[in-house]
């Protein structure tokens, strides 16, 4: 049955009178109330409902609006005294900061300047009210208008706070979205001082010691260490992925996962759906990424055939993992490896960072993968309670088939600039000049270099040869037909009018790389693979290779043949 799913929909609103698919999450909102902090920060990895939620909460609380219908038939309808009391009554100030960025500072506070010039035209009924200050008015005008110094930007939130309390002599409900967007952005091209500046400005004056708050609602990617942003905020509760406050509330559970198979007639590809997406591990739930079963959902309503594809790779940074495989002076490659294979790796990990030390260590990159989706925790019992994060090592994996191809895509990309950007001349004049020795040894370095991830299969070595030609000013071929069959590879030089042909053979033991390099001569003479450069070639070299894990062994075949 086809079912109109909310892709790309963020605004509960929207989503609730359009008559999308919706996974019920309003049982949040009773296990919010039940928290006695005045602020709650909530770390999520992108593309796990965060703003989907704060919108509903925003819809839930907001006295502006009556919006009793569009909670009709979901959970938090049925606690009747709670939507008595809280359900539109209550003044709400919901910003989100997602879009705050830029290149440099002045660019990225251009955009912060018209994220609250839009709030103030939001509310811009604080204008004509009597009971606001008439210098919070005025400096009201000045941020609506954007023509504010810093000063009336970093007490932005709780100027509007104070007028909105006023006005409606009742607390205000803050709900920030994305609240670390600009400063990973400004981590990012080098302005991160000056936009910390202005964010801890911001959220500082908004959440502390304010006695125009009811309480606030956090969200962001990573838990920035509270003295770097929330200094003096006494009243403050943090959950992260490895907390189990709100643990069923962030992604698809299981059970959801199946009603919706079920509800679209498509549960044949539950263990699929398992395979690509499912895995990570959020305090004691394991979830699936929403935004992927969506999408993927959709995708199978309109084509029944269609695989399982990468949805999460374009809307997240994926430059972590490559700056971290590029680090030479930390050994990660064969922990990559393990993880790769489908093992473990066991880390420290500190929740508490900030984004100008994201890269001063091991252990903080190693965070920042777990806290960002890329890692997960492979085993409760291996790792502690949540309590115990940052003590003690834990167990960590990576969650699912899609991240891994992410993981996999990047170690691709690094080996193939890694080799374009290396003097490979050494080793092209060995491999014509009939050079065995040297081939193998120069082979084996790169080899032991590289982080593997078919796990040695024979189309690892295949792209690992084909990486080494590519770009180097020769025609490179894999697998396609010449003579009696198809070898592994043939590189051709016009210019020279000259050839390789290499057969590549997987050993399964060490002791077999001699008889599998036989077995890989013998194929290109059996299927005559140098009868077609005969003609017009001058020199036509063949090569049987056999690799076992990082070792390999060439030897030249008796076939080739100079003009």
């Amino acid at each position: 049955m086809m079912k109109k799913l909310p892709i790309g929909i963020e605004n509960f609103e929207e989503l609730r009178r359009d008559g999308c698919y919706y996974v019920d999450k309003t049982g949040m909102i009773e296990k919010l109330l039940q928290q006695t902090f005045k602020v709650q920060l909530i770390t999520r990895p992108r593309r796990f409902g965060k703003t989907l939620m704060m919108s509903m909460l925003a819809e839930f609380f907001d006295c502006r609006k009556d919006t009793k219908n569009i909670f009709e038939d979901l959970e938090i309808s049925e606690q009747k005294k709670l939507c008595a009391g809280w359900r539109n009554q209550w003044p709400v100030l919901f910003l989100t900061l997602k879009d705050v960025g830029g290149n440099d500072f002045d660019g990225a506070y251009g955009i912060l300047q018209f994220v609250l010039s839009s709030l103030c035209i939001e509310h811009s009924y604080l204008e004509e009210s009597e009971w606001v200050d008439p210098d919070d008015r005025e400096s009201f005008l000045r941020l609506k208008g954007r023509s504010g110094d810093k000063t009336d930007v970093k007490s932005a939130l709780c100027v509007i706070m104070r007028m909105m309390q006023a006005h409606y002599r009742k607390p205000v409900i803050v709900l920030i979205d994305e609240y670390d967007v600009p400063l990973a952005q400004a981590s990012e091209k080098g302005y991160y001082e000056e936009m910390l500046d202005v964010i801890r400005g911001l959220l500082g004056m908004a959440l502390k010691t304010n006695a125009s708050l009811k309480f606030a609602v956090v969200t962001g990617c990573l838990r920035i260490a509270k003295e770097s942003i929330f200094t003096g905020t006494n009243n403050f509760l943090s959950d992260t992925i490895s907390g189990k406050q709100f643990d069923k509330y962030f992604g698809f559970t299981e059970n959801e996962v199946s009603k919706l198979l079920e509800d679209t007639e498509l549960v044949e590809h539950k263990a699929e759906m398992r395979e690509w997406y499912d895995g990570y591990r959020f305090g004691s739930k394991e979830v699936y990424c929403p935004w992927d079963v969506l999408n993927h959902v959709n995708r199978l309503q309109n084509d029944p055939q269609a695989k399982p594809a990468n949805y999460w790779k374009n809307t997240s940074h994926n430059g972590i993992i490559r700056s971290f495989i590029e680090r030479t002076d930390l050994a990660v490659n064969q922990k990559f490896e393990t993880l790769l294979s489908g093992g473990c790796v066991k880390e420290k990990i500190c929740e508490d960072l900030t984004y100008d030390i994201l890269h001063i260590s091991e252990e903080n990159l190693w965070s920042v993968l777990y806290l960002t989706g890329y890692l997960t925790q492979a085993d409760t019992q291996e790792t502690g309670s949540a309590g115990e994060m940052g003590q003690e090592a834990i167990a960590l994996k990576i969650p699912n088939q899609e991240i891994r191809s992410i993981f996999t895509d990047t170690v691709e990309k690094w080996f193939a600039d890694s080799v374009i950007a290396m003097d490979r001349r050494e080793l092209f004049d060995a491999f014509w000049n009939g050079e065995e020795k040297k081939i193998n040894e120069i082979l084996s370095d790169l080899l032991f270099d590289t982080i593997s991830y078919h796990d040695y299969k024979e189309s690892y070595y295949h792209a690992f040869l084909a990486g080494i030609f590519s770009g180097a000013g020769y025609a490179v071929e894999s697998n396609c037909e010449y003579g009696l069959g198809r070898p592994d590879l043939v590189v051709r030089e016009g210019r020279k009018r000259r050839a390789l042909i290499i057969e590549v053979k997987h050993s399964k033991k060490e002791s077999e790389m001699e008889s599998d390099c036989q077995k890989a001569m013998s194929q290109i003479d059996t299927k005559k693979y140098a009868r077609e450069f005969l003609k017009g070639y001058r020199i036509v070299l063949c090569y049987g290779i056999a690799f076992f894990e990082k070792e390999c062994l060439i030897r030249k075949c008796e076939g080739c043949f100079e003009k």
